[in-house]
């Protein structure tokens, strides 16, 4: 069984005990978060597509902890200005572990 999730307008793929990370949720490590914005669960061969949710379903996850990922450089150059900017960024990340997933009743 899995679920496609919408979270951080991003969509994630996610099965029961997956580890993923995702834009920084306002939990704290070891408390459980509940995701609803479910837009796909599949058990076996049943497919549930939701239009733009599945009604009902929702997917548990337990916070593992909350860190930052890895630095990326931004360099912006114009040519023939003696112009350039060099700057970073490191996105703050929740990771969590998936626990259950409900399809709709």
């Amino acid at each position: 069984m899995f679920a496609v999730i919408r979270t951080g307008g991003k969509q994630y793929k996610v099965a029961k005990d997956d580890i993923i990370s995702v834009e920084r949720l306002n939990a704290e490590a070891g408390s459980s978060v509940t995701l609803d914005d479910v837009l796909m669960v599949q058990s076996g061969d049943a497919a549930t597509v939701g239009k733009p949710t599945v009604a009902g379903a929702s997917v548990s996850a337990e916070v593992v902890r909350q860190g930052r990922g890895p630095k990326l450089t931004i360099f912006k150059k114009r040519r023939r200005q003696n112009s350039r900017r060099k700057g970073g960024h490191r996105q703050d990340l929740t990771f969590l572990k998936i626990t259950d997933i409900q399809a709709s009743a």
